[in-house]
């Protein structure tokens, strides 16, 4: 994984040196927060009027966390695809925000919102293999959109009487485990209310690969006016990797079977990406959570 980062790296810096204001969290809209526990949002926290915001359809971000070749595929026909096709008729069902619907194609870099565990120089999380538990925090930041898209997303506005935009993307985050409290046990904590299990064995120096929901509420101008991250499943390595620090990519297999996992702690036992996604809508929006309709 190491290497795997490093590679990722390279890869973004030589991104960066070609577009240096692009993806850069000054003057974004919103400061990084870190955290030690969930919920994950910043921003403001005013209640805009819903009524005045729509929704960009969700996308699926691959290559967030390292290089695409290592994450889940995101062609036609990918299990990413068919998540993120369900999760966008979804949306449109919770009837919160309306679709934009834009006479122009989408252009540009959208505004690019992180989460997960600072990243060094090399890739590796800080942190990471050290005892020390100064830096387990999880770090929520958000990049400046390119100029063409600040462009492309006014004029898409300009013919509607809406103020702003929610701007989702499903990616790949790295979080750290914690103890569960004073026992044995360790966790994850995933998102609102919602943390998971993993085997004892696994490393409290070493971070875990979550897939996760991000989001920015942006206004007009196209600045983040407030962030926030909901993680929906957490790669669980098996006993022996654990142990010797390893960790496990997330597969196809495992995003199509995350189409059908359930929150079994609820009633009912929802789906845990919908679960996810009326949180991360309805605290986007400073709102109370969302019910299906």
């Amino acid at each position: 994984m190491r290497l795997l980062r490093s590679i990722s790296s390279i890869a973004a810096l030589a991104t960066v040196a070609g577009c240096a204001s692009t993806g850069a969290t000054y003057k974004s809209g919103v400061a990084p927060k870190s955290f030690d526990r969930p919920p994950f949002y910043t921003g403001a926290s005013a209640a805009p009027d819903a009524r005045r915001i729509v929704h960009l359809p969700i996308r699926y971000q691959r290559g967030a966390e390292q290089a695409g070749l290592f994450e889940p595929k995101g062609d036609s026909g990918s299990a990413a695809t068919s998540l993120i096709a369900a999760m966008n008729t979804y949306l449109d069902s919770l009837a919160i925000s309306t679709r934009l619907t834009a006479t122009v194609a989408e252009v540009g870099t959208a505004p690019d919102v992180h989460f997960g565990c600072l990243a060094g120089i090399g890739g590796d999380c800080i942190g990471d293999g050290e005892p020390d538990q100064t830096n387990r925090q999880l770090h929520l930041s958000v990049g400046r959109p390119s100029a063409d898209w600040i462009s492309w997303f006014g004029s898409s506005l300009d013919s509607t009487r809406h103020d702003g935009a929610l701007v989702i993307a499903l990616e790949l985050g790295q979080y750290w485990p914690r103890q569960k409290g004073l026992s044995i046990h360790k966790e994850v904590r995933l998102g609102t209310d919602y943390a998971v299990s993993i085997p004892w064995l696994t490393s409290l120096e070493k971070p875990v690969t979550v897939v996760q929901l991000t989001g920015a509420l942006v206004g007009r101008d196209g600045r983040a006016v407030r962030i926030g991250a909901e993680g929906l499943m957490a790669k669980r390595s098996n006993l022996l990797a654990s142990a010797l620090g390893a960790q496990r990519l997330v597969t196809d297999d495992d995003i199509a079977q995350l189409r059908t996992l359930q929150r079994e702690d609820l009633p009912g036992a929802p789906l845990v990406w919908q679960v996810a996604l009326r949180n991360l809508v309805s605290r986007l929006l400073a709102q109370a959570p969302a019910t299906e309709r």
